[in-house]
């Protein structure tokens, strides 16, 4: 893909997100079924918004640069880290399981967990001009799930509510342990790859970003 391309193919990502973001959000107030404490406490909304910012964020560069600059590429990798575990965890472990409350259509879930994921993951592989990342980039991607998950046992400490089955007290600590400790494994895996498929532009002649400073 050219850049004028992988502009538009990562512009047609954001847009497809926030269209199924907004569409499920006025479909639940419509319904009386909008409980916004717990709707947006969901990694897959939380990490669904944070990839509509990012994709509209790579498409803008695209279109006004040859290279995605080292910080882009890096919170570029963390995204696709979130999305593939993202499906990975749903289609698993969650696919199946009655929804509380009013449905709804599903079109909304099946391209956060889907097919927007195959997209991001096609963007990485294919679009040119992505910088080279260091393995120190790891740190990044750990960021945002630890904060998520400290964030989650407060807030289910208190309310006595947990987004995911997997994480509520009744299955039991050990439990919850290891499904904690196999998503951890999984993303920094996710995410070794990511980095790893990054550093062969070092075989066309591209160095190691020095700094991650543009764009």
């Amino acid at each position: 893909m050219n850049r004028p391309l992988v502009a538009v193919f990562r512009l047609a990502i954001a847009a497809t997100l926030l269209v199924a973001l907004g569409y499920q959000i006025v479909d639940k107030i419509t319904h009386d079924d909008m409980q916004a404490a717990e709707y947006f406490s969901f990694f897959t909304i939380q990490s669904s918004f944070i990839a509509a910012v990012v994709a509209a964020w790579g498409g803008v560069v695209a279109l006004r640069h040859p290279v995605d600059g080292a910080l882009l590429t890096s919170v570029r990798m963390s995204v696709l880290t979130y999305a593939i575990v993202t499906a990975g965890v749903y289609n698993g472990l969650l696919r199946g399981i009655p929804a509380e409350g009013y449905l709804g259509l599903q079109w909304p879930g099946e391209l956060m967990h889907v097919w927007v994921p195959i997209a991001i993951l096609v963007d990485w592989i294919l679009s040119p001009g992505r910088s080279p990342l260091r393995w120190t980039a790891l740190r990044i991607v750990i960021v945002y799930p630890i904060a998520w998950l400290v964030y989650t046992f407060i807030k289910g400490a208190v309310t006595g509510w947990f987004p995911y089955p997997f994480l509520e007290p009744d299955t039991g600590i050990l439990s919850i342990a290891i499904y904690v400790l196999a998503i951890a494994a999984l993303v920094i895996g996710i995410a070794s790859l990511a980095i790893a498929h990054s550093r062969r532009t070092r075989l066309s002649g591209n160095p190691l970003p020095t700094t991650g400073r543009t764009q």
